[in-house]
């Protein structure tokens, strides 16, 4: 029987090219881009099945419960998730996944892989990962490499020895080098001379392999990525990576740390439909444009338009363009995007002139994702704000108390459990509960349906870090967020 095969889903990044959608509290891969899970989940499923063990997640802190709360959506259970004290690029967070996975299944395949893709046909992939399988048995570090459709110059390539033969068996061919992104010319040249294939990061290996790999090529990363698992500390089911080491190790991909340089490098062609959605062009493309090059969703109309994308994320919205062509228009419930396609690259200015400006539109969603649920601000003033709280069934906030506000509570959907001091109550649908400032409060869901609740604050100071916390059952320190 062949050895199964370990996923490691790799999810810490913030990027900021799907502003306003994607934000550091909240990116891409979390969110419902293409199709009615996020990218996240429909990685997760595209690698679970038969011959693929539970995956290894690797990402931030602030991720973890969104994390286990996605993947048991799709009822499926990571074998761990490991949360890296800083981001470090991809170079370290593979190793460190590898590197757990090697201590209780020394050799084991691993296929690593970001989390923020759209492979439409997942059958097709898991066959491409399963076709590549003995030659990383055998040692060799496979990457794949997606048959290009267009002279793409936002990607990285692959030049092989030479041009795939289509009536040939799905197997890994030898890699020649690596190719930077390149200009538009040069890109040119690469698609027509079938030689050269886009990378896409992927990565299937022997947990062997790649640690001699690091071992002959960044020997100080693997001494420092091992010492930050060694004193790694499990937390509610989490693996908290050693800071102390970890800070000491340089931000640097996987291709510029080991894979530039490694022996035995092979590449798995793929000839199906694959993007990184590294930008709105992207998600413009591959949502498939009408007649007229128009792109729409959610609560958006497109009049006389052509070549555009024209995208509602609030069902209380109405976007509509006039005689709009090769526009980029992007509507949040707390920020627009409106770009021409040639500038979709550059998204990352507004997230930048924003930030100097200190809006916190430039990073924080307008939805807060706690591991208890969720919260959105719906109006505020100087004195006062009004909040939508959602609490999942079963979860709880922390017992806390604020030094600056007063809280009223409103149930509108379900039953809450309150604590106010020693008073503890049930607060059904249509009934509301006054939390005097300063009193010792928490806030339940016992029922099996999601709680909905609003919120009406009052005071000086309306803070998110406005919190003493008693008890915790998710084990969050003082001024955490939630």
């Amino acid at each position: 029987m062949t050895a199964p095969i370990h996923p490691l889903l790799l999810c810490g990044g913030s990027g900021t090219r799907l502003w306003p959608l994607s934000r550091r509290s909240y990116p891409k891969q979390f969110a419902r881009i293409a199709g009615d899970e996020s990218l996240f989940q429909s990685a997760a499923r595209r690698m679970a099945g038969p011959g693929f063990a539970p995956p290894i997640v690797v990402t931030a802190s602030d991720f973890r419960f969104i994390v286990t709360e996605q993947l048991a959506a799709c009822e499926i259970a990571a074998a761990d998730i490991l949360i890296e004290p800083d981001g470090r690029n991809t170079a370290p967070a593979i190793l460190a996944g590898a590197l757990a996975l090697h201590a209780h299944a020394p050799g084991a395949l691993m296929l690593a892989a970001p989390s923020d893709h759209v492979i439409p046909d997942a059958a097709a992939f898991r066959a491409a990962i399963h076709a590549a399988a003995p030659a990383a048995q055998a040692g060799d570090i496979v990457t794949f490499g997606i048959h290009p459709d267009r002279p793409e110059t936002g990607y990285g390539w692959l030049e092989l020895d030479g041009a795939p033969r289509p009536d040939a068996d799905p197997a890994p061919l030898p890699l020649r080098r690596f190719v930077e992104k390149p200009d538009a010319a040069r890109a040119a040249e690469m698609l027509a001379d079938g030689r050269h294939l886009w990378n896409a990061g992927i990565f299937l290996f022997s947990t062997d392999a790649i640690i001699e790999a690091f071992a002959r090529h960044a020997a100080p990363m693997l001494a420092a990525v091992r010492a930050a698992l060694e004193g790694a500390e499990r937390d509610l089911g989490f693996t908290r990576l050693a800071p102390e080491p970890w800070s000491g190790i340089d931000a640097i991909s996987i291709d510029y740390a080991v894979m530039e340089k490694a022996a035995r490098l092979a590449v798995m062609p793929y000839a199906g439909t694959w993007s990184d959605l590294g930008g709105w062009e992207a998600v413009w493309r591959e949502a498939g444009p009408d007649a007229a090059g128009v792109v729409t969703h959610g609560p958006a109309t497109a009049i006389d338009c052509a070549g555009s994308l024209l995208r509602a994320e609030d069902p209380q919205q109405q976007l509509v363009g006039i005689g709009l062509e090769n526009i980029i228009a992007v509507a949040m419930p707390d920020a627009v995007l409106v770009a021409h396609r040639d500038r979709a690259q550059d998204v990352r200015l507004a997230v930048s002139a924003l930030k100097a400006k200190g809006a916190p539109q430039a990073e924080e969603a307008p939805r807060d994702f706690r591991p208890w649920g969720w919260f959105e601000s719906l109006v505020a003033g100087s004195r006062f704000q009004v909040k939508r709280i959602v609490v999942h069934p079963g979860a709880a906030l922390s017992l806390q108390s604020h030094h600056h506000r007063a809280e009223h509570w409103i149930v509108v959907e379900g039953t809450a459990r309150v604590t106010i001091d020693a008073k503890v109550q049930l607060v059904s649908e249509n009934q509301s509960v006054f939390i005097p400032l300063g009193a010792k409060h928490r806030l339940e869901n016992p029922g099996k349906l999601p709680l909905t609740l609003i919120e009406v604050q009052t005071g000086s100071y309306l803070g998110e870090d406005d919190i003493i916390r008693y008890e915790d059952v998710y084990a969050r320190g003082q001024g955490a967020r939630g």
